[in-house]
């Protein structure tokens, strides 16, 4: 497993963001990897200007996980508010998916939001169909919640769904 370098982005990583996000998460060069939603949604999952709202929102951050020569591996939302942490956006380069990249991203999100910002627990949703990926959170420790969000059909922000029934399940982590 490689060590990554934490750091977060600015608005000048946006574009290696977005295209760091669309690769593990939408299109052919998503199948690279297990955390696809190939399947599910078609369009993009992000772009450049969505990364920006993201950088530009009050606490809004994103967490660059790097290789020591710089370049960009793996990434996440990272939304401090209210009494917790948000956690979304989680991408690792498909062809390292299932490394141990994501674990050591996660860690250090965890980490931010418990010491850095004292708060007690992370949250994040993820599409409830995706039931691989909920499993791989359970793993470290996050439940789920019983706490369902709508998909926001029609925003084609958010993708083009192939199915009627998507919609996301959030889950937490007390930390």
């Amino acid at each position: 497993m490689a060590a990554l370098r934490f750091r977060f982005a600015t608005a000048a990583d946006a574009a290696a963001v977005a295209d760091l996000v669309e690769s593990g998460y939408r299109g052919e060069r998503s199948r690279a990897g297990w955390t696809t939603e190939a399947d599910l949604l078609d369009g993009q999952r992000t772009s450049v200007d969505g990364v920006l709202e993201t950088l530009a929102e009050p606490g809004g951050h994103v967490l660059l996980g790097e290789s020591a020569a710089g370049e960009l591996l793996a990434c996440a939302q990272l939304q401090r508010g209210g009494q917790h942490g948000y956690f979304g956006m989680f991408a690792v380069r498909p062809t390292l998916q299932n490394g141990g990249l994501g674990r050591l991203l996660l860690a250090e999100a965890e980490r931010i939001v418990r010491q850095d910002w004292g708060l007690a627990t992370l949250r994040m949703s993820v599409i409830e169909q995706r039931h691989e990926l909920i499993a791989w959170y359970q793993r470290r420790g996050y439940a789920r919640t019983g706490e369902h969000l709508p998909f926001p059909y029609g925003d084609e922000r958010f993708g083009l769904p192939k199915r009627p029934d998507l919609r996301f399940e959030v889950l937490a982590k007390a930390l």
